[in-house]
């Protein structure tokens, strides 16, 4: 595609970067001589007719959206045009590198020049709010610095215009879920102070290296954005209360933009902010009459980095639809539908209206720290105490059994590495592949079941991903037996996107779930590209045949 004239005038050059929904190249405009920025919309080549339109409409929004705002740290749009029958976007050329690069090859960001940062971002948000625009994805890849010391806020490719909800469907959430404020997470309506919980985030990063709320998965990192605290801030310096602040759970209780841009400006100029005080959480410390001490105000804190967070219980604002548009019945919290944690593989997350971008999970991995990056747990070593009529049959060659941790056993194929999906609320769930998850088996064992009967379960994990799946289709749903218990087989196809994964196009899953003995529901999915499936559907029929029962609820 270098070389590519488009429009007439814009000559591509060559790619300068890239994400889940484009393509950004250096171009020439052949008419003005100038150097010019060209995005281009790579996702629309890729989904269905209705999402496609759906994604030209946000394109468009994107530059009406960029073309609202008048401000110097606003990434200027020239021109939108179409070739190929999809929207590309002419932007200014900006020389440098982004926040997120800078993170990447420093390791930190000093608190100065991070609050110096703060401060042009913060200006760049005044103005598109004041213009009626949220941006709702400010991150560090999104924070442009320029070699001439300039720093502009770009792609405002999911920002929400007042007035126009046509474009973003109700429910849906959109964005990095490391900067998705704690309000967006749950479901409610974002407003301007969404974004300034973003940019706490995104100086967070700056300034200590890793993101504040990243964990193991995307669901677990939404919890802690709801729940937790992130780690003491060590390397703020004057610009930690600030942080703090912006941080603040409930939007009400964050400074507004003008009040955060004075405590910015001080910090850029090395002093502690005066007004960053009154916005930080008191907590209590034991009274001199308890220990000699007094209550102190202290900063939000966690617990030691070795001490593990809480396991993921799943946001109940992404359970199925109650269907008549009243509230959803409450539910006890570690609870929550196999649609979230099992069924919602790979893509799942995202598609026709789903909640968050799995691959914005993946962006900017590199800048947190290993303590935190989701590495697959150590495969466990293969079994030898299982015997073919134990497993059910003989193990296929080339595979090998395996005792899992949690007490189940199966047979894979060498080479399957083992990591924890989640593991809360009785809800447990492992899983299994050779190549970071394009091939997948995934078990889940649920000791409190969300319904008493397989069939009506997965008949509602049907409904919601018909919902949420981009050319989503039922190839089959029905009630048999497994094991001498009542069960129901399920597959499914759907097209996964180049946005939610490495591998993009046809994809395929089955899963087949029944109810023990005891209660404990067992579901066993296994999924893969479309054009693998014959032997995926081998493979699956080997891993049933190889399963067994954790030995407590045999």
């Amino acid at each position: 595609m270098q070389g590519l004239l488009l429009a007439g005038r814009y000559r591509l050059a060559d790619s300068i970067g890239s994400g889940g929904m484009g393509r950004v190249w250096r171009a020439h405009d052949e008419v003005l001589h100038r150097a010019v920025a060209i995005k281009e919309l790579t996702a629309a080549l890729y989904v269905s007719e209705s999402e496609q339109e759906r994604l030209l409409a946000r394109t468009r929004a994107e530059a009406r959206a960029a073309a609202r705002i008048n401000h110097s740290a606003v990434v200027t749009v020239h021109d939108v045009l179409e070739h190929d029958g999809r929207p590309w976007i002419v932007m200014e050329l900006v020389e440098g590198h982004s926040l997120a690069d800078a993170v990447k090859e420093q390791g930190r960001v000093a608190p100065e020049e991070t609050a110096r940062i703060g401060v042009w971002v913060l200006r760049a948000l005044r103005a598109a709010h004041s213009a009626g625009v949220l941006h709702r994805d400010v991150k560090p890849g999104n924070v442009l610095l320029s070699h001439d010391g300039r720093v502009l806020l770009t792609d405002f490719g999911i920002a929400q215009i007042e007035g126009d909800n046509t474009i973003t469907r109700t429910g849906e959430v959109v964005g990095s879920v490391d900067y998705l404020a704690p309000e967006r997470v749950r479901g409610h309506d974002p407003g301007p102070s969404s974004d300034l919980w973003a940019l706490g985030a995104t100086l967070y990063t700056a300034v200590e290296g890793r993101s504040p709320f990243r964990r193991t998965s995307p669901l677990s990192t939404m919890q802690a954005v709801v729940e937790e605290e992130p780690t003491a801030l060590r390397n703020a310096g004057p610009l930690g209360d600030v942080i703090t602040a912006l941080l603040r759970k409930d939007p009400a209780e964050r400074p507004d933009s003008s009040t955060a841009e004075q405590m910015l400006a001080e910090a850029a100029e090395g002093r502690r902010p005066s007004g960053a005080q009154v916005y930080v959480p008191t907590q209590h410390v034991a009274t001199r009459h308890e220990t000699g001490t007094a209550h102190v105000p202290q900063g939000p804190q966690r617990p030691d980095a070795a001490t593990p967070y809480p396991p993921v219980t799943g946001p109940t604002a992404f359970g199925p639809p109650t269907g008549t548009g009243a509230p959803a019945p409450a539910r006890p919290k570690g609870r929550r539908l196999r649609t979230i944690a099992l069924v919602v593989v790979l893509a799942a997350l995202i598609g026709g209206g789903g909640a968050v971008a799995w691959q914005k999970w993946d962006e900017g991995r590199q800048t947190d720290d290993t303590s935190v990056s989701p590495t697959p747990t150590p495969t466990p070593s293969p079994s030898t105490s299982p015997s073919p009529t134990e497993t059910g049959g003989s193990v296929p060659d080339g595979w090998e059994a395996i005792d899992d941790p949690v007490g189940f056993g199966l047979s894979l194929p060498k080479g399957w590495e083992r990591s924890v999906f989640g593991d809360a609320g009785g809800l447990t769930q492992i899983d299994y592949s050779p190549d970071g998850g394009t091939h997948l088996v995934r078990i889940a064992i649920d000791k409190a079941p969300d319904f008493a009967d397989p069939v009506e379960h997965q008949k509602n994990l049907d409904q919601t991903l018909s919902e949420r799946l981009v050319d989503y289709n039922t190839v089959t749903l029905k009630k048999d037996i497994y094991r001498d218990r009542p069960a129901s087989l399920w597959e499914y196809t759907w097209t996964a996107l180049p946005k939610d994964m490495d591998y993009p196009g046809p994809y395929r899953a089955i899963d087949e779930a029944y109810i023990g003995r005891d209660g404990t529901e067992y579901a066993i999915l296994m999924a893969s590209p479309a054009e693998d499936w014959s032997t995926t559907r081998e493979q699956f029929d080997s891993v049933l045949r190889s399963w067994r029962e954790p030995p407590s609820t045999s």
